[in-house]
């Protein structure tokens, strides 16, 4: 059947540059400011598409600096690095990291690894970021994502053992698989202690094992790179996590006195703070959906 033209719907990102004497987008100043800048874009990314349902024609466009394309012509050579924030982020084809912050070539540092944990590899390439990109880096950002292929993998091994015989002798795949069982096992401890062994019954368990392992690894994650980088010497620097949910493209961190949890926020300092972490993953909105999805089915 033929569409009419009135009902095409249409969504333009447009990266734009221009000849200006001032930044198209000046960094932020410190890390507050930087988190509200890439928790702002994420709220402006999702509603433009939301917008999609009910409006035509929707535009977005997004400044960028000619310097930071190489083409200024006051600037001799290469461009300069100056992200303002690093992202650990996954492998994962469905999360492009620039266009869901609202960001441009130039103002993230990405690093990315299936399941977004903290190999050697990672964490040189963040000492990297930390050490030569001072200048302009504010924030580190671990952002795991729904669905999370490494993630769901690890529960699956978790709640069928003997389907690890399958992957034992695959080294690579092992190394992440390991990392990840951790804090599933963590995962899977606090929604049985918070609902009781008839949890494991409920149809909905599963997923809501592996949401919850997702966003957990990627709070574990911001937590250690908080204790291995930034110390008293670099106090303008903060790590943060957050879980980007594909279905609705926001960001998703799980924290006490918000049972939806969006945008990023900031790991738990210490034991008891991941304490309160893991009540805020088991009473979000979030994990709380699939349970009862599961127990009225």
């Amino acid at each position: 059947m033929a569409v009419a033209e009135a009902d095409l719907k249409t969504v333009d990102i447009i990266y734009r540059y221009e000849a200006r004497d001032t930044a198209a987008r000046p960094l932020p100043m410190d890390s507050d400011a930087a988190l509200r800048r890439l928790n702002g874009g994420n709220s402006n990314f999702a509603a433009l598409l939301d917008h999609v349902k009910h409006e035509s024609g929707i535009q977005q466009i997004i400044l960028v600096d000619p310097g930071d394309l190489g083409l200024d012509p006051s600037v001799a050579g290469a461009p300069k690095q100056r992200p303002f924030a690093a992202v650990l982020g996954c492998s994962d084809a469905r999360v492009p990291i620039e266009l869901i912050f609202n960001e441009g070539p130039n103002d993230l540092f990405v690093v990315r690894v299936a399941g977004n944990g903290l190999g050697t590899e990672v964490l040189g390439s963040l000492k990297y970021a930390v050490d030569h990109l001072g200048g302009t880096l504010k924030l580190i950002v671990v952002l795991g994502h729904s669905g999370c292929g490494a993630l769901t993998t690890a529960v699956d091994v978790f709640l069928n053992p003997g389907d690890y015989l399958a992957i034992a002798a695959q080294h690579s795949i092992r190394n992440i698989l390991d990392r990840a069982l951790i804090v599933v096992q963590a995962s899977a401890t606090r929604l049985l202690s918070a609902f009781g062994d008839g949890v494991t019954r409920n149809p909905g368990y599963r997923q809501a094992l592996i949401e919850a392992s997702i966003v957990t690894n990627a709070a574990l994650s911001a937590y250690s790179i908080q204790q291995e980088f930034i110390s008293h010497d670099l106090q303008g620097l903060q790590a943060v996590y957050g879980v980007y949910v594909l279905e609705t493209r926001e960001v998703w961190a799980p924290r006490s006195g918000s049972i939806k949890g969006g945008g990023l926020a900031s790991p738990p300092r210490d034991l008891a703070g991941f304490a309160a972490f893991s009540d805020a993953v088991v009473q979000s909105e979030r994990i709380a959906s699939y349970l009862n999805s599961g127990a009225s089915d």
